[in-house]
């Protein structure tokens, strides 16, 4: 087997013409050259050099292997330069997943961090609700999904997690959004059994899950009068008192409505916000800096109270 170090040395004998040289160019002892050169003509089971009083030259077979070792070098010398590179934060790709309404606020903030402090580290970013987020990652087509999960519910129902690692990022409070002019507007809280005989709005699959649970824990079946898993479309429908809608604190946070009153839930409901990667990918760099970014920005915004170390799920 030719290794790195038998293909310097022969550069080396190539360009300097004698051992003594060869050595002295790549800081080796004779003794350790002419032993490399003994054990590469061993694997290869040829003569590779030729000694001629002080000096050698080398043989077809030798001289063969000279000149593979110049491409072979350039690209072994590239390739540590790369991974050096990416190991110092100097380079590095991530690919970030995230669920929509992660995107106005949470995630904008943590790209932001990342691209001030590692400038030529790159985040590449694409939506996906949770099940299709971790599917990307046990895929390996992400290196982080951020995903949530009702209380009492699961980031990826019915899947085995025990690869991954999550990291918790924030507590996520979910409230009744209605009209300004709804006759409960002003009444500081919100039961849903106040609530059974309205038109209601839904969003994504799990959220509409979420208020078909809330919904039955309190009595009542919901008319569904419009599905959509655009917030701001949510907010505008319900400001045109067409129906009242579950919305969460993340999306409050970078939309608005001045004709749309939230209130809080009695009893409170909340979805937990996670990162997830593998524990692999949690040591890569760029990735660990992705992540400490997505930390920084939940608790930035005041919506989790203290950083939460990862834990294997």
């Amino acid at each position: 087997m030719i290794d790195a170090a038998g293909l310097r040395v022969m550069r080396a004998i190539a360009d300097e013409g004698s051992f003594t040289g060869a050595a002295a160019s790549l800081g080796y002892s004779q003794p350790a050259v002419s032993q490399m050169v003994r054990r590469l003509e061993q694997r290869s089971g040829t003569v590779l050099v030729e000694r001629i009083g002080r000096n050698v030259r080398l043989t077809e077979a030798g001289q063969v292997l000279a000149r593979h070792a110049v491409g072979v070098l350039a690209a072994l010398d590239a390739a540590e330069e790369e991974v050096a590179a990416i190991a110092g934060l100097r380079s590095g790709r991530v690919r970030l997943m995230a669920f929509p309404s992660s995107s106005a606020s949470l995630v904008p903030r943590a790209l932001a961090l990342v691209k001030k402090r590692f400038p030529d580290v790159t985040v590449t970013f694409s939506e996906g609700e949770p099940p299709e987020s971790i599917a990307a990652l046990r895929a390996g087509e992400c290196d982080i999904a951020v995903a949530f999960a009702y209380e009492g519910g699961e980031i990826a129902r019915g899947e085995d997690l025990d690869m991954f690692v999550t990291r918790k990022l924030l507590d996520d409070e979910v409230r009744l959004a209605v009209p300004k002019g709804h006759p409960l507007a002003a009444k500081g809280h919100a039961e849903l059994a106040d609530f059974a005989g309205e038109s209601w709005i839904a969003g994504c699959p799990r959220c509409r899950g979420h208020l078909l649970a809330l919904a039955r824990q309190s009595g009542f079946s919901p008319t569904v009068s419009f599905e959509t898993e655009d917030y701001i479309a949510v907010l505008g429908l319900v400001s045109e008192g067409l129906g009242v809608a579950l919305v969460p604190d993340l999306i409050l946070a970078a939309a608005h409505n001045t004709d749309v009153v939230t209130l809080p839930l009695k009893p409170a409901s909340r979805r937990q916000i996670h990162a997830v990667t593998t524990e692999d990918l949690q040591r890569v760099p760029a990735v660990k800096a992705t992540l400490e970014a997505l930390c920084e920005s939940a608790q930035g915004r005041g919506l989790v109270p203290a950083p939460v170390p990862a834990l294997r799920t």
